[in-house]
């Protein structure tokens, strides 16, 4: 197929086009993570995204049933340099090609992804339309400039889950290592087994942050956006955690009010979106990134003990520092253009990171902040 990539200032490229045949519209935005492609498409928090891989080469290694991290492709569609048609891995069943075609999401290859990087760096993330279906230049400019801005966009609520459910997976060892894709294999922490039962609030969240609570013998509760302080005080947990989502987080006023009733009654630890929703509860602000941190190669360091960590990252709003209120705290900065990347609350037990502890595919340098939630409930009690 032929392929039109086009953004809203009117700049086009042309490429083949793979997987489904479509056009889709979104922010573009460039990912710098070498690896993970499958774990990239299936985060919900690239919901209203077209992502572009900076590694020239995607596919080589195909798609398997384990390393999914939701229900589905989130991602609006992919582009690459180049696309591996032949696959080399083991644990393959398929092709980038036909898991894009199976989940309705287009993909354009050979263009020069080099100079959409630079353009979005220069001028920042813009509005895009990807199209995989015969489309005219003319007609896919217009459906980028017509395609919904990010800011104001509430994705969180179309993500999310639709009812409450109880965590099951097979695992072995610790950080989320799939035993088993197979449900009928899967397993539970049970209520008697478990050292703490969690509350995960579900704004986009990925499996293997799941996975690595229920490794250090959570059990875990999921429940949509939208669950009211009181429902959840109902659950009886021992600590809430907020996940990572989409989108504009300032929207979300009936979370933000929910999350103001729970701090102080419970310990809390907040990822990705979910430290920007804390981060505003706080009575802090937030604001848009220029073209936001994507990869898996982002340096924070971490102010109380000066280290570094390599950190996995999906955002593209920021807490506003100079806004948060004297008693939050910031932990940790971005080394490369010093945004937050970490608060603390100084009166309660309550902390968040803007980044990916759960890491899938990796790197791991920020999974202790697991051991962290649990030694905190452990506090508390």
């Amino acid at each position: 197929m032929d392929a039109i990539l086009a953004l809203e200032d009117g700049r086009v490229w042309h490429g083949r086009g793979f997987g489904a045949a479509a056009a889709v519209v979104g922010e573009v935005v460039f990912n710098t993570s070498m690896t993970g492609y499958q774990e990239i498409l299936t985060d919900p928090s690239y919901s209203g995204q077209i992502v572009t891989m900076t590694y020239p080469l995607i596919g080589n290694y195909g798609v398997n049933p384990e390393d999914v991290e939701s229900r589905r492709v989130f991602a609006e569609g992919l582009i690459v340099k180049e696309l591996s048609h032949l696959v080399s891995n083991w644990r393959a069943d398929q092709g980038l090609d036909a898991y894009l075609k199976s989940s309705g999401a287009p993909g354009i290859s050979d263009i020069d992804t080099r100079s959409l990087v630079r353009h979005i760096r220069e001028r920042g993330s813009m509005r895009g339309c990807l199209s995989t279906e015969g489309s005219g230049e003319d007609e896919v400019v217009a459906r980028a400039q017509n395609a919904p801005k990010m800011i104001g966009q509430d994705l969180a609520s179309v993500v999310t889950c639709k009812q409450p459910y109880v965590w099951k997976d097979g695992m072995s060892g610790a950080y989320g290592q799939a035993a088993s894709p197979n449900p009928k294999n899967s397993t539970a922490v049970s209520a008697t087994e478990a050292r703490f039962h969690v509350v995960a609030y579900d704004f986009g969240l990925k499996y293997n942050s799941l996975r690595n609570m229920a490794a250090l013998g959570c059990r875990v509760t999921v429940v949509p956006a939208g669950t009211s302080a009181e429902d959840v005080g109902a659950l009886k947990p021992d600590g809430i955690w907020l996940s990572n989502g989409p989108g504009d987080p300032e929207p979300l006023t009936g979370v933000i009010d929910n999350l103001r009733k729970l701090i102080g009654r419970y310990p809390i630890f907040g990822i990705c979106l979910g430290h920007q929703l804390l981060g505003l509860a706080f009575g802090g602000k937030t604001y848009k990134l220029p073209f936001g941190h994507h990869g898996g190669n982002q340096p924070v360091k971490d102010l109380a003990t000066g280290r570094i960590q390599i950190t996995a990252q999906n955002h593209g709003f920021a807490v506003d520092a100079d806004s948060l209120p004297a008693d939050c705290e910031v932990t940790h900065l971005n080394l490369n253009d010093g945004t937050v990347e970490g608060l603390r609350s100084k009166n309660y037990p309550v902390y968040s990171v803007q980044y990916h502890p759960e890491a899938g595919p990796g790197p791991h340098d920020a999974a202790y902040l697991f051991d962290k939630f649990v030694e905190m409930m452990e506090s508390n009690r």
